[in-house]
């Protein structure tokens, strides 16, 4: 069974900055894609960054030189590495995996292409 586990969320100021986790059991970030979304309320899920294997790194030009996506195999955790957040940042992340990939190469990412999610973490950045 394939569960992905978020942690790292919260409420920060404006300026500050985030580092979350996702820690796959059953699942090897090795492969395919994987990526970050987020979701703010009212809104689409909106692809932030991706990491694809083989591939590159994409982000979405409203994060773009302020995060970070990354992952540690040996803990077979994927990271999103947030910095200089702002108030637009505030949203549900979600991380998602699709091995096989696909279309998860496609930019901009589109969520039904990923097949495996986490629950999500929240965060909230005031001004």
């Amino acid at each position: 069974e394939v569960d992905f586990v978020e942690s790292g969320g919260g409420s920060v100021e404006a300026g500050g900055s985030l580092r979350l986790s996702c820690t796959a059991s059953g699942y090897t970030f090795s492969s395919g894609c994987m990526a970050w979304f987020r979701q703010a309320p009212g809104k689409e899920r909106e692809g932030v960054a991706r990491m694809a294997i083989p591939g590159t790194i994409r982000y979405a030009d409203s994060v773009k030189g302020r995060f970070i996506i990354s992952k540690d195999n040996a803990k077979n955790t994927l990271y999103l590495q947030m910095d200089n957040l702002k108030p637009e940042d505030s949203a549900r992340y979600y991380c998602a995996a699709e091995p096989a990939g696909g279309r998860c190469y496609l930019w901009p990412l589109e969520a039904g292409t990923f097949q495996y999610w986490g629950q999500g973490t929240q965060v909230t950045v005031s001004s």
